[in-house]
């Protein structure tokens, strides 16, 4: 114990620039051990892409927010700083000698009478007085406040008394909720003004406890906050966490640059990089096919032999139909030779019985053709709603996320395949990869209960930004999918479409109709825009998203859309829709291959 008594006070008394080699010796870490050489990095680009997907453009990632969300191995920085359960302890410690010490029934009783007397001096005008004295008997804060603006003059006399009123009132509250709060066992006395103070200092040390918690759990230093720690804890505690989690940010931002995450300019926020997309795409099939693999699903199809444009490295023997561009050129004259040299010949005319053949002639039998894989082409086009409702339970967080998993297995695994995204709110909009991330849904601009609109676009004087944009457009999405696929040279196209309910907007000619509640005019336009698709040779694969205000007409709309078009629709929840999307375009292909 004296060696290290000896140690802490010379670490408390030595300069900043000797801290190093004294807490080294103290602590007794080696500072090799964060980061781990061993352990994996944390995952930071999966942080912040969460927090993209949520907030798109409307607001950047702080270096604080991005060390919040990241967990470490709390075992990496067990033996940096001073202990996290030496600190809890501490604080534990001094909370119990609080409430060891002070007892709150006399603070109660002089903060009732302190509000009666504050109460009783008042003099309310002669129309207010009902109202003012049955505030005072309930106790009613809310009724105090309205009576101090129906006074109509904050400087009059009795204004400037419900002020002081207020206060009264606001402290026995506070005293109240501080004996319901604390199980106070002592017996010193408190006034009202003490009484408040030991409330804000428990609710402290509370607070700084759950910190220290969650930080031992996660290693989340960033979550400490170190000013307030500093009231309680030594000086020389609270310089150690700070240097630490200044350590632990500087680690935090290297992995972050690793990772695809750019610093912005000036510093203080992050923004992602093509690398990054590359790094969280590649995260999210990690978790798509881990779960696929344990459902015993197999990720890979078989091979499809026949007349295909990818030649393997297995041969067969030549058959009526097969392509002569795909013959293993060695293979057949090597067949041709060996045939040759095995069958003597009759010697050529002018020819010596000593002299050898004379060249060889091919035979069909001796052509051999490479086995080719038939890689067809799949055009798919997905639609997005992102309509006012999507916002609910965050089904628009979980829409991005599955375009961004298609879009990386497409890129991955089948590069030649089309694929393009439409986002459709009162209107349908392309979108391009790179800003999937930032789609949000539209706000609520109308909330009568019925809405009847209609909008000539053709007009000049009428713009996009002058129409509600939170209505549900699914037939502009359906039409604008369509041209897009009709362009693609494949006859494997298919459209996603991904919504949350019926539609509530639709065009006739350049005429928009927003219709709310959802009209049966909409739900014709949008079935006529889907036999289009059909008669085009596309397939609508339609994902019905649960929703707060779903009802049995919305399901009915999507077995019509679906049956009607020789589609399919997916009853999915929101979590699991990028599961499903993948695991369907994979069965899809699948299908195409057989």
């Amino acid at each position: 114990m004296a060696v290290l008594w000896s140690d802490a006070y010379r670490w408390r008394m030595a300069t900043r620039d000797q801290l190093g080699g004294v807490i080294h010796s103290y602590q007794r870490y080696d500072p090799v051990r964060f980061p781990s050489p061993t352990e994996p990095p944390p995952d930071v680009v999966s942080a912040a892409f969460e927090h993209a997907l949520m907030f798109g453009e409307r607001r950047e990632l702080t270096a604080e927010e991005l060390a919040r969300a990241v967990h470490l191995d709390p075992s990496q920085i067990a033996g940096l700083g001073p202990s996290i359960d030496a600190l809890r302890a501490m604080l534990e410690e001094r909370k119990r000698k609080i409430l060891a010490t002070y007892e709150t029934r006399k603070a109660i009783k002089r903060a009732r009478k302190a509000l009666h007397a504050a109460a009783a001096g008042a003099k309310p005008p002669t129309k207010l007085a009902d109202r003012y004295h049955q505030a005072i008997r309930t106790e009613q804060l809310r009724e105090l406040e309205r009576l101090w603006y129906a006074t109509g003059d904050d400087s009059s006399p009795f204004a400037r008394q419900v002020v002081q009123v207020l206060e009264r009132m606001g402290d026995k509250y506070q005293v109240d909720e501080l004996d319901a709060k604390y199980a106070f066992t002592g017996r010193e006395a408190m006034t009202v003004e003490k009484a408040l103070e030991v409330k804000e200092e428990l609710e402290k040390i509370d607070e700084l406890l759950k910190q220290l918690e969650e930080a031992a759990k996660t290693a989340q230093i960033g979550v400490i906050d170190l000013e307030m720690l500093s009231e309680f804890a030594e000086p020389g505690d609270v310089d150690q966490l700070s240097a630490l989690q200044q350590q632990v940010q500087d680690y935090l931002r290297d992995i972050a640059e690793q990772q695809g995450l750019a610093e912005g300019k000036g510093g203080g926020s992050f923004q992602l990089t093509p690398k990054a997309y590359r790094v969280f795409q590649s995260k999210l099939l990690q978790r798509l096919f881990g779960q696929l693999e344990a459902s015993r699903t197999g990720r890979h199809t078989g091979d499809i032999s026949g007349e295909g444009a990818v030649e393997t490295q297995r041969t067969k023997p030549f058959e009526f139909g097969d392509s002569i561009a795909n013959m293993d050129v060695v293979s057949t004259f090597t067949n041709a030779l060996l045939r040759e040299a095995a069958q003597p010949q009759p010697p050529a005319a002018g020819d010596t019985p000593q002299q050898k053949p004379r060249g060889f002639r091919l035979r069909s039998d001796d052509i051999v053709v490479h086995k080719t894989r038939n890689t067809p082409k799949a055009a798919t086009t997905v639609v997005m709603d992102m309509s006012g409702s999507m916002r609910y339970d965050g089904q628009y967080i979980n829409v991005k996320r599955m375009a961004l998993a298609l879009q990386g297995l497409l890129r991955s695994e089948y590069p030649g395949d089309y694929l393009s995204f439409i986002e459709a709110y009162s209107f349908a909009k392309p979108v391009e990869p790179g800003r999937l991330i930032n789609l949000m849904p539209k706000p609520v601009t109308i909330s009568n209960p019925v809405v009847q609109l209609r909008a000539d676009m053709s007009r000049d004087d009428i713009s996009e930004q002058m129409v509600p944009p939170h209505f549900t457009n699914l037939q502009h999405g359906l039409a604008l999918a369509r041209r897009q696929l009709s362009a693609q040279d494949t006859p494997n196209r298919q459209i996603v479409l991904i919504t949350d309910g019926l539609p509530t907007a639709h065009f006739e000619g350049e005429t928009l109709y927003l219709l709310y509640p959802p009209d049966p005019r909409t739900e014709a336009a949008t079935l006529r825009e889907g036999l289009l698709c059909q008669r085009a040779g596309i397939t609508i694969n339609l994902f019905l998203l649960p929703s707060w205000s779903q009802t049995e007409e919305d399901v009915r709309f999507g077995y019509r859309l679906a049956e009607s078009t020789k589609g399919r629709v997916f009853f999915t929840a929101g979590h699991d829709l990028d599961r499903y999307v993948v695991w369907d375009y994979l069965s899809r292909r699948r299908e195409i291959l057989g």
